[in-house]
């Protein structure tokens, strides 16, 4: 097979092309030097052109090139945008194909957010995030003299606000004055042993420390999120985000919005266009308020029944049976009906034995069976701490959905926090928190009344997989480094699989669950990475 493509160019053409993509011969290559916009519209002429991309730039996109005539082109990042511009508003408007905005993505950051919004930013299945982590980094230092959190725009000029920021100045500072007081009872605890290496040690010790403590971190606190996503889930997210009842996150869809128009302006062009996105936004608004009014009135004098920390809602009893039968489909002649019927009637060895070889020799968590573990989900309802939650929130390829935060589930103290004789600081912490909460939901507040809480505080939510998410899921988030809540969580989820909904095979697939106890939770994983380290490298504490 040949690795040249058919496609000829002449020298001046070569020389226009060359800074725009990786070659000019082969059929494989990768654009580049080019705005997102064009990168986009490009691809999108595929379906109604039969000339190759690089013919497309050519003939519609170059706009430099004239009759042949040989130059050097030195890099232009907008050549081509108005053509590509107006080609996307021609899709859009008349013929109304979405998928195109698919084609263009952008690196977004935003940063100082709340974590009340980093859940909403979150919320898309179809981008990337990153954020910064309660884990690793400690916010025990005031930027321009101030604590890191948010001040919702609701209280500017609010009688509250001066308790509001009193009251977190308090959380931050008791948080603040308590990582170290937690990281000297812990290397008491646990005493460095001679073969960890000191860096690794301290590192592990710090991350214990600021894991027990981050339940004080109200839902207020800053944090900076990056985002990669395309056009199309970008339009989505800022669409929500404009119906959102708080502030916050409506200003963050203006300056985002902003900023794409600078990189992408085509591909939000209808995000406030009237009759466009302004009827979308108004659509989802109406509808949330629709619900959360008739929700209301239909439970609000139902007392809320004691549930366990995991509860397995929803399975299908046949799921190990029809996994089986999604598992033989793409290696057999007969239809699906006909498969689970054979599936049906096999003695549970020969199930197993199916199953056995589908799944195969997994030799780390990363080997994962197809689509056929697709075949079979799991609905968990859950009650964790709120700094849990945002962990297992942000698993993008599940359904998941959350209930309003407040104090009324109550909250959890770790271990940690016990030994170290800390339990009435904890409990004032939590106290203050939720005093707080009150007087801005009594203050006709409610919508941001949840900033005031601490992470310790309770919040229930589900989460709703098929198995093959599940066992991405519950072997990640069972691993010795993971934080010991989310981590119980997850094991009890497993044991729910194999035990309620009588799926031992499927449970037995998901062989990287971990139920191994751990004192350090990042040791091990900071020991090898004091392994890989070269010997002249810096390493951050």
């Amino acid at each position: 097979m040949s690795g040249k493509t058919d496609e000829s160019f002449t020298a001046s053409e070569r020389a226009a092309l060359a800074p725009y993509f990786t070659n000019l011969d082969g059929p494989v290559f990768a654009l580049r030097n080019l705005p997102e916009v064009v990168k986009g519209a490009l691809f999108a002429r595929y379906s109604r052109s039969s000339k190759s991309v690089r013919r497309i730039f050519l003939d519609e996109f170059l706009d430099q090139l004239q009759c042949g005539e040989i130059r050097n082109f030195e890099l232009e990042p907008e050549v081509g945008v108005e053509r590509a511009e107006r080609l996307y508003q021609r899709v859009f408007d008349e013929y109304g194909d979405d998928s195109v905005a698919q084609l263009g993505g952008v690196h977004l950051a935003c940063e100082g957010v709340s974590n009340i919004l980093t859940k909403v930013l979150e919320w898309g299945r179809l981008m990337a995030y990153l954020e910064q982590s309660t884990r690793y980094i400690a916010y025990d230092t005031r930027v321009n003299g101030r604590w890191r959190y948010v001040v919702p725009p609701e209280l500017e000029g609010h009688p509250l606000r001066a308790e509001y920021e009193q009251t977190l100045d308090r959380l931050f500072q008791t948080y603040a004055e308590w990582i170290p007081k937690l990281e000297a009872l812990l290397c008491e605890i646990f005493p460095r042993q001679e073969q960890d290496p000191e860096a690794a040690y301290r590192r592990s010790i710090r991350a214990k420390a600021l894991d027990s403590l981050r339940g004080l971190l109200p839902a207020a606190t800053q944090s900076n999120v990056g985002l990669f996503g395309s056009g199309q889930a970008f339009e989505a997210l800022l669409l929500r985000m404009r119906a959102h009842p708080l502030a916050e996150v409506r200003h963050y869809a203006d300056l985002m919005l902003t900023e794409l128009r600078k990189v992408i302006p085509a591909f939000v062009r209808r995000v406030d266009r009237p009759g466009r996105g302004e009827a979308w936004t108004e659509y989802l608004r109406r509808t949330r308020e629709a619900i959360q009014e008739l929700t209301r009135a239909y439970t609000s004098k139902i007392p809320c029944e004691p549930r366990p920390e995991v509860t397995l809602t929803d399975f299908d009893p046949e799921g190990e049976v029809k996994v089986v039968a999604a598992a033989m489909y793409a290696h057999a002649h007969l239809p699906d009906d006909q498969l689970l019927d054979l599936a049906r009637n096999m003695t549970p060895g020969e199930r197993e034995a199916v199953l056995v070889a589908y799944v195969g020799e997994r030799h780390n968590r990363r080997h994962k069976p197809g689509r056929a573990f697709e075949r079979t989900s799991y609905r968990f309802d859950l009650l964790t701490d709120y700094g849990a939650f945002r962990d297992l929130q942000r698993h993008r390829m599940l359904t998941v959905e959350w209930q309003p935060f407040s104090p009324y589930h109550g909250y959890d103290i770790p271990a940690a926090v016990m030994e170290a004789g800390a339990e009435k600081v904890w409990r004032e912490a939590m106290d203050r928190s939720a005093a707080l909460y009150t007087k801005l939901s009594r203050a006709g507040l409610d919508n941001i009344a949840p900033y005031s809480l601490c992470f310790a505080y309770r919040i229930r939510f589900y989460l709703h997989m098929n198995a093959r998410e599940a066992m991405h899921v519950l072997e990640l988030r069972t691993t010795p480094q993971g934080h010991p809540v989310y981590r119980r969580i997850c094991q009890t989820m497993h044991r729910l699989i194999a035990e309620q909904a009588g799926h031992p095979g499927i449970a037995a697939a998901m062989r990287y669950v971990n139920y191994e106890d751990v004192e350090l939770e990042r040791l091990e994983a900071e020991r090898a990475r004091e392994a890989r380290r070269p010997p002249d490298r810096f390493v951050p504490p």
